[in-house]
């Protein structure tokens, strides 16, 4: 993490200490809080950064692709329809996020912050179903935007071979990552979400990341947090081709795709100690699999995929969690390519 990128939990609690300052003129607050257009933003690189978790070199980086994304979600949503019934463009716009740079900030300040829609909806000056819906469109334009830019995980099983085959050299790792949900009301379903380890109800996901370059090459899909981790692996069983190094933890025990180079700590065994030769082993493997960790980090910058998942809409959990990687790919990628 850079070290003056500033983290910021929730910049709702920024509206509550405003709010509570009495004497504040009412006229400078709400200017404060109706800033966020790109025009202005831009001007503050940290303030950019800490609420899109991109750099501005980043963000115009990824206008082209999300202007693409854009385009062609308006050509197939609203032109090219058969039942519409007036021309394009006659409905109510909203003008406060007119330009796509406007919704390209506002769709990366959701998912990195992850504040309430009525929050989102004021700092905007919209209303808040009108936030409600265009979270939704424009998170679906932002995936097909990494897409576009070749960014996004592979998420069938069968194609992440030909996508691994590229670099075989390379030292792979693997593990599962869960995010905390809102307790389900049927007791039923509760239970299939209750994680025995994180002692929640969660989500999750098992992602494969290149650790060279620390770069997601496979996302699971999602799934109720009680599922085993090597039970999701050995369900979907991607294809990892022959020699490649992959580094594991105990959660994968028995997980030794034909041909793959697996690597795991040793556990102690029950009433004994482990031998220094095997201590060391451990400390080496571990020494290389750590990035696999820093990869979900990377991925958590996002609250969204962070914090209690509040969302209802079906399958949006799994979607914010595939454009969180993306856009941990895409930092990546550009931080890569600038540092040549």
């Amino acid at each position: 993490m850079d070290s003056y990128e500033i983290e910021v939990d929730n910049l709702s609690i920024m509206l509550i200490f405003f709010f509570r300052i009495s004497n504040m003129d009412h006229e400078f607050l709400k200017e404060y809080l109706t800033m966020f257009s790109y025009e202005d933003v831009k001007q503050h690189p940290e303030v950019l950064l800490a609420i899109t978790s991109l750099r501005e070199p980043e963000f115009k980086e990824l206008i082209p692709y999300f202007q693409k994304a854009w385009d062609e979600y308006v050509q197939q949503s609203y032109i090219d329809r058969l039942d519409r019934k007036r021309k394009f463009g006659g409905g109510n716009l909203e003008s406060k996020i007119a330009s796509i740079e406007d919704k390209l900030l506002f769709i990366l300040y959701y998912v990195k912050i992850y504040p309430l829609q009525e929050i989102i909806a004021y700092e905007f000056e919209i209303t808040q179903s009108t936030s409600n819906r265009l979270i939704h469109i424009l998170t679906t334009v932002l995936k097909n935007a990494l897409n576009n830019g070749g960014h996004l995980p592979e998420r069938d099983p069968h194609n992440l071979e030909a996508d691994l085959k590229i670099n075989l050299e390379d030292k792979y790792g693997i593990d599962g990552t869960e995010r905390r949900v809102v307790r389900p009301k049927d007791n039923k379903i509760q239970k299939e979400f209750y994680s025995g380890k994180k002692k929640a109800h969660t989500l999750k996901n098992v992602i494969i990341g290149r650790l060279t370059d620390k770069t997601i090459r496979y996302l699971s899909q999602t799934y109720e947090g009680k599922r085993h981790d090597k039970k999701i692996i050995d369900d979907e069983a991607p294809v990892i081709p022959k020699g490649i190094s992959l580094y594991k933890d105990t959660g994968f025990q028995g997980y030794e795709p034909e041909g793959v180079i697996t690597f795991q700590p040793q556990k102690k065994p029950k009433g004994k100690e482990l031998t220094p030769e095997q201590k060391e082993e451990n400390r080496l493997i571990s020494k290389v699999r750590v990035f696999i960790e820093h990869i979900i980090s990377g991925v958590k910058r996002c609250r969204i995929v962070k914090d209690i998942f509040r969302n209802t809409v079906y399958l949006y959990d799994d979607l914010v969690m595939e454009v969180a990687c993306g856009l941990h790919n895409f930092r990546v990628h550009c931080r890569h390519s600038y540092s040549r």
